[in-house]
């Protein structure tokens, strides 16, 4: 089974992410692979130490992005492919996936697993447009991955009434969720092996694709602005007797916070 897995090196959301003039503070930054990302990861290696095959991680993004593909590679992937291209820099979810459905179809390929959504942007829809743009069957939001054999995934998705089971055949491109699995560790066996194993840096001419139909340019959605979150009022302490307190308490509620009005 040959898997192919779309990763995105993103600004550690655990750190203190800072706002100057409507970006994003990028100075200091470290990155890491997208938590859904990771998740995907182990669903393709679980997958492939199952029936064999390859797994291949792809990532479109400036030279960092290549410590995120050997992060893959560490964990159990058998070979990346990096798009390194100034032009592809603000491509929006429709330029990622006209960049990764060349990258696709350089090769043959039986499942794609993508991650749910992007950590940073929270989109979700690189994923279903990949899946158009090669025009395969998707599932979503997956939670639950089991496979008897290699032509065929049995899955369980969360919907909005609640979980949805579906049979798969492949070849098909699904989306993992977060509670899928565990992401597995990278062992230093791993990664060391992780720098024997090649990694195909492609610019966008190499996929024959122009600068106009990506990035910046060809972005048909774009950020404005960022803002940062408006800071809370300090919060109110009570001590002393119970009783005196609880109508402390009810009184702001009423009368300043008003949530009774």
């Amino acid at each position: 089974m040959n898997i192919v897995v779309p990763i995105k090196s993103v600004i550690d959301v655990e750190l203190n992410i800072r706002v100057q003039e409507g970006k994003i503070a990028k100075d200091g930054m470290s990155y890491i692979i997208s938590k859904w990302d990771e998740n995907a990861i182990e669903a393709a290696l679980q997958l492939k130490e199952k029936h064999g095959g390859e797994v291949t991680v792809v990532s479109v993004g400036p030279d960092r992005a290549s410590e995120s593909l050997r992060k893959a590679l560490a964990m159990g992937a058998d070979k990346a492919v990096h798009v390194n291209d100034p032009a592809a820099e603000d491509s929006d979810s429709f330029g990622f996936a006209k960049i990764l459905a060349k990258v696709a179809q350089r090769g043959p390929f039986d499942l794609i697993i993508t991650g749910k959504q992007a950590q940073d942007t929270d989109m979700g829809g690189t994923g279903p447009i990949l899946a158009e743009l090669l025009g395969l069957p998707q599932v979503y939001n997956v939670i639950k991955l089991e496979s008897d054999e290699p032509s065929t995934l049995k899955l369980n998705r969360l919907g909005h009434q609640g979980q949805e089971m579906v049979e798969l055949k492949l070849p098909a491109l699904i989306a993992a969720n977060d509670s899928l699995n565990e992401p597995r560790l990278a062992s230093l066996r791993g990664i060391m092996a992780a720098k024997k194993k090649p990694l195909d840096v492609l610019k966008l001419a190499d996929l024959g694709l122009s600068p106009d139909e990506v990035g910046a340019k060809g972005a048909r959605v774009r950020t404005l602005e960022f803002q940062p979150p408006k800071r809370r009022a300090a919060g109110k302490k009570f001590e002393g007797d119970a009783e005196e307190v609880t109508r402390k308490v009810m009184d702001l509620l009423a009368n300043e916070a008003k949530i009774f009005a």
